[in-house]
């Protein structure tokens, strides 16, 4: 069977043509003027569209329709295909899902164990020579697994999140002949036997529980984890906190009898372990009848009115392109993605905006800047935003960000929090270093993530490639465990990264007036290949004070190209030759 054709666009609200104005008449005078017209409801719930693939133990054809998904998207990488491969609760047989671009799958039960497929859920780099260092944009959640060889294969790079999984066996995070990868987050899962990362550079594991860790590269960090490794940073580079301070783990789809619900994990303190260990989970649920589930070519002004009017978004797979932000005004607002859905702001405006309020969560999804340059790309929370969200955080969870590489696009600022006690979970904000409309200037974005609120804590932060600060942080008692990031690769010189007396700007970079911040398992590379005699001052940049805190830092120059004088400030060696070693500083000050 083809499978369904992407792209196509819904025109809604289409009117007919207004009739010719005629001239020299007039109302009578009586007649009182008409009151507005109040606009439609829109209904909640409804179909998820083409591209949502729902299966059940007795569904013909299952390996079919993955491989044919797979031959589609496995080399799309900057395609338009977006799928969503859903299991209904149940025992599958016998099935490999090799997952290829922008292609989640999931359990539809509240529990991992409700689903369970005797067999893989793969992804390997065949398409690329082996090497996993581009295997973006693809997700596995909320099922069980019991691999055919008794290890199942994840070899991901960035936006490839592993949630709520149950592998009753072990993980091997490589490709295939153990070529180059660059990974890569687990949270909320259950590995029985070994987990092998190879050659992974970096690794975030999360409140998850597993069987035992095999090695480590450059940076492998774990927060409530049961069975982490020890402490050894940096050697083995192993960052291990024994909980994780907040988290409260991704909305998800599921299915109670015949109808799709949303279930809402429960926030959690000091979390350790995996949810969903025994009994239903903590957390409330929402019925579909509660979200306008939308489709490709709806109109941002239409997902705002669903917005006024008290209802969630489930965005379907597609591309979604935007006149207008996206308002998130209302308190414990859910707006879900499915499949990768995309949203792209055509004329330069902000994609979505979130309102000083509590408990919003944003998951799932993906923004690609457009061709006219957008100031910011997501903001939570408005400028001076103040409120205390502390019993109740917006979440930002697999929400990624994309400068070029699907084609031109610009934003000065990708991401602003201004929401106090923001928890951002997972991200990927990355100024595209390859594919089409990328450059020094076409593809320009100064700032990748700019943090002002005051206790915001991120869990998971990848930023890469700006042209400027990739992350700046301004509020007061941030957090973040774990931090990957490059450098530009493509700036063509000296100058064109001079900051002021600096050479370069940090990666990571803590305002001058910040009092309180603490760090864990944070890197930074450089890859400077267009002019390789560049150097970069320092990966990280803070104000030198007690309450200014990092542990287990390092920079790696690439095969060379470029160089770090420094690991934060003035501290730490620089990196040296064509080792690709990294310089590493364990505690600061």
């Amino acid at each position: 069977m083809p499978l369904p054709a992407i792209g196509r666009r819904t025109v809604l609200g289409a009117t007919a043509a207004a009739a010719p104005a005629v001239l020299g008449l007039s109302s009578p005078a009586s007649a009182a003027p008409k009151p507005p017209r109040k606009p439609r409801l829109l209904p909640g719930g409804g179909d998820l569209g083409p591209n949502v693939l729902v299966f059940d133990p007795s569904t013909p054809g299952i390996q079919s329709r993955l491989d044919e998904v797979f031959r589609q998207q496995e080399s799309a990488q900057f395609g338009t295909g977006r799928y969503a491969l859903l299991f209904k609760p149940g025992t599958y047989h016998g099935l490999n899902a090799q997952l290829g671009f922008y292609t989640s799958i999931a359990g539809l039960g509240l529990s991992p164990d409700d689903t369970t497929i005797n067999g893989d859920v793969t992804v390997d780099a065949g398409w690329f020579n082996g090497n996993a260092t581009q295997n973006f944009w693809r997700s596995a959640e909320n099922l069980a697994l019991v691999p055919a060889n008794g290890t199942n294969r994840w070899a991901v790079a960035q936006a490839a999140p592993f949630r709520r999984m149950h592998v009753r066996g072990g993980l091997n995070l490589s490709p295939t002949g153990y070529g180059w990868a660059s990974g890569g987050y687990i949270a909320d899962s259950r590995v029985d036997g070994q987990v092998g990362p190879y050659s992974q550079q970096q690794w975030y594991t999360r409140d998850s529980a597993i069987g035992s860790w095999l090695n480590g590269v450059w940076n492998m960090v774990f927060s409530g984890v049961e069975g982490a490794p020890a402490q050894s940073f940096p050697n083995p580079p192993y960052t291990t906190l024994d909980t994780t301070p907040v988290s409260r783990e991704k909305p998800f789809l599921y299915v109670d009898g015949s109808q799709f619900r949303v279930f809402l994990p429960a926030k959690r303190t000091n979390a350790r372990g995996v949810t969903w260990g025994s009994g239903t989970p903590r957390g409330t649920s929402l019925p579909l009848s509660q979200f306008y589930v939308a489709k490709p070519g709806v109109s941002a002004a239409t997902l705002n009115q669903a917005l006024a009017q008290g209802l969630h978004l489930l965005l379907t797979p597609g591309i979604y392109h935007l006149d207008r932000a996206v308002e998130v005004n209302r308190a414990n607002t859910v707006v879900l993605g499915l499949g990768y859905a995309t949203l792209v702001p055509d004329n330069g405006v902000t994609a979505l905006r979130v309102a000083d309020v509590d408990g919003v969560r944003l998951a799932g999804f993906l923004i690609d800047a457009g061709p006219v340059n957008s100031a910011t790309l997501l903001e939570v929370g408005p400028r001076g935003a103040s409120r205390d969200h502390s019993a109740n955080p917006t979440t930002v969870q697999d929400v990624f960000v994309r400068i070029g590489g699907a084609g031109a696009g610009k934003a000065t600022t990708s991401m602003v929090v201004n929401s106090r006690h923001t928890i951002v979970d997972h991200t990927w904000v990355w100024r595209a270093d390859h594919g089409d409309g990328v450059g020094w200037d076409t593809n320009r974005a100064d700032y990748g993530i700019v943090v002002n609120g005051d206790d915001v804590l991120c869990t998971g932060l990848f930023v890469e490639h700006f042209n400027k600060y990739d992350v700046q942080w301004y509020g007061q008692r941030g957090r973040t465990i774990f931090f990957q990031n490059e450098k530009a690769y493509d700036a063509p010189n000296q100058a064109a990264i001079q900051n002021g007396p600096v050479k370069g700007y940090a990666a990571y970079k803590v305002g001058d007036d910040v009092t309180a911040h603490e760090g864990w398992g944070l890197g930074s590379y450089c890859y400077y290949n267009v002019d390789p005699t560049i150097v970069q001052h320092s990966g990280f940049a803070a104000p030198n004070r007690p309450g200014v805190r990092f542990h287990d830092l390092l920079v790696v120059s690439l095969g060379g190209n470029g160089q770090y004088e420094h690991v934060i400030n003035d501290t730490g060696a620089p990196t040296s030759g064509t080792s690709t070693t990294p310089s590493t500083v364990v505690s600061y000050p």
